[in-house]
């Protein structure tokens, strides 16, 4: 079943929350990723309520945070008003001109909801040229093993995982309580393998209990998987 645009922003303007961003995906982040010593910019891709956004910019970087759903993004603004590097844009990554982009490209390229965009190697090839020399491109997802049969539609296998590293220069893969980090260098224009499809719309995230600082750091508590879900579900 898809959902449309309109069905992301009533999800938003409803007030559900999602999946947070965990402690293990920022400590890669940080490790994987760190922000160049001449200064960083960064992409968030379907950014939803603009943790990650967020995060990366407490990490250094001068982030771009896109999402296709206004609804995403008025959340966003609000619950991140004091994250100054942040800059929002209303921005279907599959379907729009690009030209609101950083013009001289990222040193960094993030996305969590992969498994709901419906064309991902165009997506990923559009990302891809939009990469500076040695930049990243990060993907963090669920995947079938880990991830319970009813919600298999937010969870790839590792077929579709290996047809997103098509064509990139390196590729590492990384562990995040059950989540696949794929970290890819290079320009990933081939992209061969064939597409199997998913819903369109972006993913979103169920709530984590950790207790942390601004920069993710753990200060008490400890972080639980929390379920992704598609809009109307509770």
């Amino acid at each position: 079943m898809g959902h449309t645009q309109a069905d992301w922003s009533e999800h938003y303007s409803d007030g559900r929350t999602f999946r947070r961003l965990g402690d293990e995906e920022k400590r890669l982040l940080a490790k994987h990723a760190p922000v160049p010593e001449s200064g960083g910019r960064a992409l968030e891709v379907c950014c939803g309520t603009g943790e990650m956004a967020a995060f990366l910019a407490c990490l250094g970087y001068t982030v771009d945070a896109a999402d296709f759903a206004e609804d995403a993004l008025a959340r966003a603004r609000a619950e991140h008003a004091e994250a100054e590097r942040v800059r929002w844009l209303c921005l279907d990554i599959e379907h729009d001109d690009l030209a609101d982009l950083a013009d001289d490209g990222y040193d960094l390229i993030t996305i969590r909801p992969i498994a709901h965009i419906h064309d991902r190697a165009r997506a990923l090839r559009r990302l891809a040229a939009r990469l500076r020399k040695d930049g990243l491109l990060v993907i963090i997802t669920p995947v079938v093993e880990h991830t319970p049969a009813e919600q298999r539609h937010i969870a790839l296998d590792e077929d579709e995982l290996a047809t997103l590293t098509d064509g990139f220069d390196n590729v590492e893969r990384f562990d995040a309580e059950g989540l696949a980090v794929l970290v890819l260098r290079g320009q990933g224009l081939s992209f061969t393998a064939e597409e199997k499809r998913r819903p369109e719309p972006q993913a979103v995230f169920g709530a984590a209990v950790v207790v942390t600082d601004a920069c993710g750091r753990v200060l008490l508590g400890r972080s639980t998987r929390g379920m992704w879900e598609l809009p109307g579900v509770h």
